[in-house]
């Protein structure tokens, strides 16, 4: 494959897209339609499936608790109607302002591949749904732990240097001290995760901090990629 000058990696959720709006939503419909003590005991359920995974996975908890029904001889239904709340969610009303217009403005650099944490449905099927497939023209990379999965993005999609756009500054650091001056780091404050002062609390700074996604916008390739790399 030939190798790029430039690849611009972008994280999904409340990178591009609203993740926080979309669990709230998720949240809201699990306690109207369930009650409040059946929807704490999927959040229970879900948070617990995450430690074991390291990841979220929305369908699989609520698969985990639809066992649990199972045994109880209680009713499913909900339950069947809460997947489809998840899998035909509006995710394209969830894109930040911008959002695609950034992916176009990039485009004129370098390639831009959606490079995101997530479960192998939900993650595929919110990408898909959501726009963000199609305007990367279906290049997107979907793995457990995204930052120990360098060498797989390099085979996919080998690059002179990679800019990489997350909010989250502990998977931009991991990326950071494995990639060295070939990645630009480039940290959003947006979303729950960039916005917990303990949570960056004593992570290295981004190469480049933004307000929103918008704002890349404004920035030309000089701003994310140096100079002595534009040969």
């Amino acid at each position: 494959m030939t190798e790029r000058e430039v690849v611009f990696l972008l994280d999904v959720d409340n990178t591009l897209l609203d993740g926080d709006r979309v669990v709230v939503d998720f949240h809201n419909y699990l306690t109207q339609q369930l009650g409040s003590t059946c929807a704490r005991r999927y959040w229970s359920i879900f948070d617990r499936l995450r430690k074991a995974l390291g990841y979220v996975d929305y369908l699989g908890a609520l698969q985990h608790y639809r066992l649990e029904l199972e045994h109880a001889d209680a009713n499913e239904q909900p339950l069947m109607m809460a997947a489809a709340f998840l899998i035909d969610y509006p995710f394209a009303d969830r894109l930040y302002a911008r959002a695609l217009e950034t992916l176009i403005h990039l485009d004129q650099y370098g390639a831009t591949v959606i490079l995101s944490d997530g479960d192998i449905v939900l993650q595929p099927r919110k990408i898909q749904r959501s726009g963000l497939w199609q305007a990367v023209q279906g290049r997107a990379l979907i793995y457990v732990h995204k930052e120990k999965m360098l060498p797989a993005v390099q085979r996919h999609y080998p690059a002179r240097h990679y800019v990489m756009v997350d909010d989250k500054l502990g998977v931009l650091a991991a990326m950071k001290s494995i990639w060295r001056e070939r990645l630009t780091t480039v940290f959003i404050r947006q979303g729950h995760y960039a916005l917990n002062a303990k949570i960056i609390a004593g992570q290295p700074a981004a190469d480049v901090t933004i307000e929103c996604i918008g704002d890349l916008v404004t920035l030309d390739r000089s701003h994310l990629v140096p100079l002595a790399r534009h040969r």
